[in-house]
């Protein structure tokens, strides 16, 4: 039996030591390494956070201690170490232990997180709660200073004095959210990570503790020595300026170092926030010098694999780029930005082309959005790449701040729908509803790669507020249309196949679908359905909707979002307001979170299937 299989869970790493210690680092990051490997998911961060979690988990006890991780990119060493060890060859996989901390599959998970920045929040929270429930415990929020950069993280760190109950804050800095991170806090935190003052801070700090008297608080021996910190000259820093006490940088993969600190945070009596530096993936050399190509991979990534895969067919997400390179090439006037996701939305090439004409606004999305809005304002025509889960936390901008003012913001909404291992916090069924409602939004799903490139240039003449969703995955070229043709008119929705008795309404992914669904039905019925491309959520195509609608037996709906407040609602109101009666069906993703599993599992749990939309047609049982 090895290292980590007898020490079991955190109660066995009281006893090791400081070798058995390092022996079983690398087990953990042999285990991480292996699983995820196997079967997708987060492995820079989660290789970097290896020897704080080990120190965090000898020092604070998690059956009454509460340890929060924000985003969760970073958890599988606690994974591991909190009872899940033989469920952890299982992660991502269809009922798996999820990629991210959920209240629902561990106690020991004490806040489902996902989206970035949370963690802050939800430890004044809890320790809020201790205190007035007179409880007697640690709160812990472990965030990476990716996550530390959002503005919800900084809203927690103003509302922290005025809170007045105490959080332990471990920053781990790793340089790095999922890209390189930007803005003036990085900056700041560069500067206090490599200034000298503050090495000779820490050592003062830990020697005065480590010799304090008997019964004398941490906080005591630290307000004894202000004027010693006064004559330190200490660097401006930010956290001490809202009254949060810093300690630090510290070397997160020095566990003994980590573990004396964390034992000096339990015995302070305030705020503080414990500055560590780790390396993002750690221990593997391929992660180490490309983290952000492993910060999140697909099922059995190879350590060797390119960071760029030749060949194939384009990704959705390198046809929109493609796209708005194209129209920067025309017209000086547009931008393209993203929130962090420079890579996974591929703007790469097009930050490289147009420099000056590239914003990326960090781990903010509310202003990431205020931004592009000022941009349009002032006269540009700025894009928007930003996956549709991330944008639900910039509703309120979409509404008030772009289409309001009907400022020509294009919103590139990437992974539209289901995606996958990631699961429930990760899905992007929420945008059509959300911006359905939306006053003066004009919302589209392309197809194929010639319809997302006709919306983009018709957006780009048309100077309006738009969104075009697009899926994860790989996009093709032209889909179902004639050699030579050219796109439907703007705002229509268009047949790509001429039928009778039964209409197949698609839009975007959904669209192969139906297509095979229709050949299925052919052979079984001997009648070839109708099967129409909607193009355009909204508005809706009502007159070319309405004809089809009124003229077939059975209308059948499938769309890759939410049914509440859907296409398929859309054209039921449609048909409702006309006094169109027919058999009508939707499918689509019911009202509950899909857990994670293979996007093919989830299509076929949400019954976007061929034998679902010819059972909603009547035509099987």
């Amino acid at each position: 039996m090895n290292l980590l299989d007898s020490v079991g869970d955190f109660r066995g790493l009281y006893g090791l030591g400081e070798e058995e210690l390092g022996a079983l680092c690398a087990e953990i990051r042999e285990r991480i390494l292996d699983v995820t490997l196997k079967n997708g998911g987060h492995l820079s961060s989660s290789l970097g956070a290896v020897e704080l979690t080990v120190a965090l988990l000898r020092v604070f006890n998690p059956d009454s201690d509460k340890i929060i991780f924000d985003v969760g990119h970073q958890s599988y060493a606690y994974k591991l170490l909190t009872k899940r060890l033989d469920r952890f060859p299982t992660l991502r996989r269809k009922g798996g232990i999820a990629g991210f901390p959920r209240m629902d599959e561990s106690p020991y998970d004490f806040f489902t997180t996902g989206h970035s920045s949370t963690s802050i929040s939800a430890a004044m929270g809890y320790a809020k709660a201790r205190d007035l429930k007179h409880e007697n415990y640690e709160v812990v929020a472990v965030i990476g200073d990716g996550a530390l950069l959002n503005g919800v993280s900084f809203e927690a760190l103003n509302a922290m004095a005025s809170v007045k109950s105490k959080v332990i804050i471990v920053l781990n800095d790793n340089k790095m959210s999922i890209n390189p991170r930007v803005g003036g806090m990085a900056s700041h935190l560069a500067k206090l990570a490599v200034n000298p003052t503050y090495k000779k801070f820490k050592d003062y700090v830990k020697y005065q503790c480590a010799g304090r008297k008997n019964g004398e608080s941490v906080h005591q021996a630290l307000s004894q020595i202000k004027l010693k910190l006064k004559s330190l000259l200490l660097p401006t820093n930010i956290f001490e300026e809202l009254n949060i006490s810093y300690w630090g940088p510290f070397n997160g993969h020095n566990v003994t170092e980590m573990e004396e600190v964390f034992r000096l945070a339990r015995h302070y009596d305030e705020p503080l926030l414990i500055h560590v530096l780790t390396q993002k993936g750690k221990g593997c050399k391929a992660a180490e010098e490309n983290p952000s190509f492993f910060h999140g991979i697909g099922p059995m990534t190879k350590v060797d694999a390119p960071a760029e895969k030749p060949g194939g067919e384009e990704s959705w997400s390198s046809v929109m780029a493609g796209a708005l390179c194209a129209a920067a090439e025309k017209d000086p006037k547009i931008m393209a930005g993203t929130a962090a996701m420079k890579d996974g939305t591929k703007l790469g090439t097009f930050a490289k082309r147009y420099p000056q004409r590239f914003f990326d606004a960090g781990i903010e999305e509310e202003h990431m959005l205020v931004y592009a809005a000022g941009l349009a304002a002032a006269g540009m025509r700025p894009a928007v790449c930003i996956y549709s889960t991330f944008l639900q936390r910039a509703m309120d901008q979409v509404a008030h701040d772009i289409c309001l003012p009907k400022l020509p913001v294009l919103l590139c909404i990437d992974r539209a729908g289901l995606v996958g291992e990631d699961g429930e916090t990760h899905h992007g069924i929420l945008d059509i509803p959300w911006l359905r409602a939306v006053p003066g939004m004009t919302l589209a799903a392309p197809r194929d790669a010639v319809d997302l490139e006709f919306f983009v240039e018709e957006w780009r003449a048309r100077g309006i507020p738009m969104a075009v969703r697009y899926p994860r995955g790989k996009a093709e070229r032209a889909l179902a249309r004639a050699e030579g043709s050219v796109p439907a008119r703007w705002g229509r929705c268009e047949v790509l196949l001429e039928g009778s008795d039964i209409c197949l309404i698609g839009v975007g992914s959904t669209i192969p679908l139906m297509l095979e669904a229709a050949g299925a039905i052919a052979v079984e019925t001997g009648t070839q359905p109708t099967v129409v491309d909607l193009r355009f959520i909204k508005p809706l195509d009502a007159d070319g909707l309405l004809p089809l609608l009124a003229s077939h037996r059975a209308v059948v709906t499938a769309e890759e979002g939410a049914l509440a407040g859907g296409v398929g609602e859309a054209a039921a109101a449609l048909m409702q307001e006309h006094g169109i009666k027919c058999n009508f069906a939707s499918a689509g993703v019911p009202d509950r979170f899909i857990p994670h599993a293979t996007r093919a599992e989830q299509w076929d749990e949400c019954g976007l299937t061929v034998e679902n939309i010819m059972r909603l047609c009547g035509v099987r049982k």
